[in-house]
């Protein structure tokens, strides 16, 4: 195994830039910003309950994806009211194509909490809103900031890209508690959402035009391919049940032949994480 790379000084080393670093580095990522941002409907508004189904939908998906179905989510469920009192079965089916069912199931818990314990509105604070169910702190700081303009230091993926490219340069395993006080110093505070916003199309322009920057990081992982994994087999099986509600499991067999070996098991965790029910020999969705 070769050693690792050594560390770029001054930052890189634990050193908060100075002003002149954080004014230069601005002034990059904003310009790159001023000309060639990206425009995204979950930009449009400034609805915490729209950016969160947003943040919830952009975990682990492709912007492209998440685009084509934004629209779509809201307009069948344009409130957390509505998402609170939809039927489960309803928010699955129009979230097919997103993959990660889980969290259409943590969105819906989450909508729940909000109108039974804050009257329906999500909170301008960062603290109540990770106390709801779903909510993180990655996706409790990105709503306070893009909802409500209140700054705090948070990274994502690339977020993670820019700051390892401009002060780790050449290093490896970079951990997050080394960029977060990086991200602090350079946050604009008066601006916190414009800043975000160029942050992450500035980290996804990296991502396109040169190696990832990310897999310098600590915390990167490589995505295993959806084909032929169990994410796609319990997919299959939700979809089935969807399509055809009380079906038994000689049925889901029947079914899904490939499946046959995984299917019981599969079930079972299905039933015990709250997607599906036993209801007269057969299965529905919660």
């Amino acid at each position: 195994m070769s050693p690792p790379k050594q560390r770029a000084p001054g930052p890189a080393s634990g050193a908060v830039p100075d002003a002149a670093d954080v004014a230069a580095f601005r002034e990059v990522v904003l310009d790159f910003y001023a000309a060639q941002g990206r425009t995204l409907p979950w930009r449009e508004t400034r609805d915490p309950y729209a950016i969160l189904v947003s943040e919830i939908m952009l975990q682990q998906t492709q912007v492209d994806r998440v685009r084509e179905k934004y629209r779509e989510f809201l307009g069948e469920f344009p409130t957390l009211e509505a998402l609170a009192a939809a039927e489960l079965s309803r928010v699955l089916t129009v979230w097919q194509g997103l993959g990660y069912n889980r969290r259409a199931v943590a969105l819906k818990n989450c909508a729940q909490a909000a109108v039974e314990q804050l009257g329906g509105k999500l909170p301008a604070d960062i603290a109540r809103l990770e106390s709801l169910p779903g909510i993180g702190p990655y996706t409790a700081r990105a709503v306070a900031a893009f909802a409500f303009d209140i700054p705090s230091a948070f990274i994502e993926t690339n977020i993670r890209s820019v700051f390892i490219l401009h002060f780790f340069p050449g290093a490896e395993s970079v951990h997050d508690r080394e960029l977060l006080p990086l991200v602090e110093a350079a946050l604009v505070r008066e601006r916190p959402r414009e800043w975000y916003y160029a942050l992450m199309d500035y980290g996804a322009m990296l991502k396109k035009t040169r190696v990832n920057p990310s897999r310098q990081s600590a915390h990167h992982v490589r995505q295993s391919p959806f084909r032929g994994s169990n994410r796609e087999r319990r997919s299959l099986i939700l979809r089935s049940i969807l399509a055809s509600p009380g079906i038994t499991q000689k049925d889901l067999v029947r079914a899904l032949p490939e499946q046959e070996e995984s299917l019981a098991g599969n079930l079972e965790r299905l039933e015990r994480e709250g997607f599906i029910r036993r209801e007269r020999g057969g299965f529905v969705i919660c």
